[in-house]
């Protein structure tokens, strides 16, 4: 079908509103209609405009420049325009591309067919310039919109990960809280399982440290735990090793893929770390400086591993720690602590 040429000048020449980028894929096999198309598009303000005469061509390209909008051509050599558009559409991962149809038939059949393929609008051939131009304009203003939609989803998305953030942030220590700790644990228990890795829980707990917050009040009490919080960041060197403040004056390091012998070099290099910081505890019975006792517990999680379980062993492994005087790390798995571990 010859295409309507004619130009005279009137308001449908005036370019689309300005904003972003916008590119238009024209599929038509006969070269003297895709000329005029393309030049109408350039009239309008579009300088990113492919072309292709036929369904596999215009494939490529859909898929090459994901452009913003596609022209196609109903009656095309090889797959008409019917299939080209539902290839298109299955070729989208969620997306969505308008496609407007072009054809010199002027049926409801056409028009419901193509619509059940995946397409967003019809122009019949030969195709008026102000027409094109009004189609030109309000699928720019949907791609304007899902543009602004798609900028405030990835808003939206940012603020509400700050939020988890923020509600996962223990205030006073800025390390990762016991609500952030219950999901990271439970999400490493997993890890593990299924890459077949140890897993290390270690509960650390001040000594004495009701004693100093009596002997200096609770804001120094508060500056201290901030200062354990300093430390314990500083160990956590690997991306996954995690510390939280479990309550009070109770820590926890979560430690991917670290066996029972590494989690024991870890505390006694925490230990030793915390006896050089040394943090003034005036009224300890252990000495002058703050000491802290630990319990480790190490596996290699299997299907009936779960985070309370881990605590539990860990936590019983604190008892023993502090059972057998203080200021060391006692191995649940192992049945030794950090002292007994060195004289041997």
């Amino acid at each position: 079908m010859p295409f309507n040429a004619s130009i005279a000048p009137n308001p449908a020449h005036e370019h689309p509103p300005s904003g972003n980028a916008f590119s238009v894929l024209v599929v038509e096999d006969q070269r003297s209609v895709r000329a005029v198309l393309v030049a109408e598009l350039r009239r309008a303000g579009v300088s990113d405009i492919f072309e292709a005469p036929e369904g596999l061509a215009a494939l490529h390209l859909f898929k090459k420049h994901r452009p913003d909008l596609v022209l196609l051509d109903i009656k095309l050599p090889g797959q008409d325009g019917y299939w080209v558009a539902q290839q298109m559409r299955e070729s989208e991962a969620g997306d969505w591309t308008p496609i407007i149809f072009l054809s010199g038939l002027d049926n409801e059949l056409d028009v419901w067919r193509g619509i059940e393929v995946g397409g967003d609008d019809y122009l019949v051939k030969p195709v008026k310039p102000i027409v094109l131009m009004a189609k030109l304009r309000a699928m720019r203003r949907l791609l304007d919109m899902r543009r602004r939609l798609v900028s405030m989803s990835a808003e939206l998305h940012a603020a509400n990960q700050r939020l988890n953030e923020m509600v996962e942030i223990d205030a006073l220590t800025g390390l990762v809280n016991r609500r952030g700790f219950d999901r990271i644990l439970h999400n490493e228990i997993l890890a593990a399982r299924r890459d077949g890795t140890p897993l290390t829980l270690m509960l650390c707990d001040l000594d004495y440290f009701k004693l100093f917050n009596d002997a200096s009040g609770h804001l120094q009490g508060d500056a201290c735990l901030k200062e354990v919080g300093r430390l314990l960041r500083e160990v956590c060197v690997r991306p996954r090793d995690v510390a939280s403040r479990y309550g009070g004056e109770e820590f926890t390091l979560i430690l991917p893929n670290t066996p029972r012998s590494g989690a024991m070099t870890f505390a006694r290099a925490l230990g030793q770390l915390l006896k050089v910081r040394a943090i003034a505890h005036a009224a300890s019975p252990l000495g002058d400086t703050l000491t802290l006792s630990g319990g480790i517990t190490t596996c290699v999680p299997d299907n009936n591993t779960n985070a309370e379980s881990m605590i539990m062993r860990a936590d019983q492994a604190l008892y023993a720690a502090k059972a057998q005087g203080r200021n060391r790390f006692f191995s649940f798995e192992m049945q030794m602590d950090t002292v007994e571990q060195l004289r041997n």
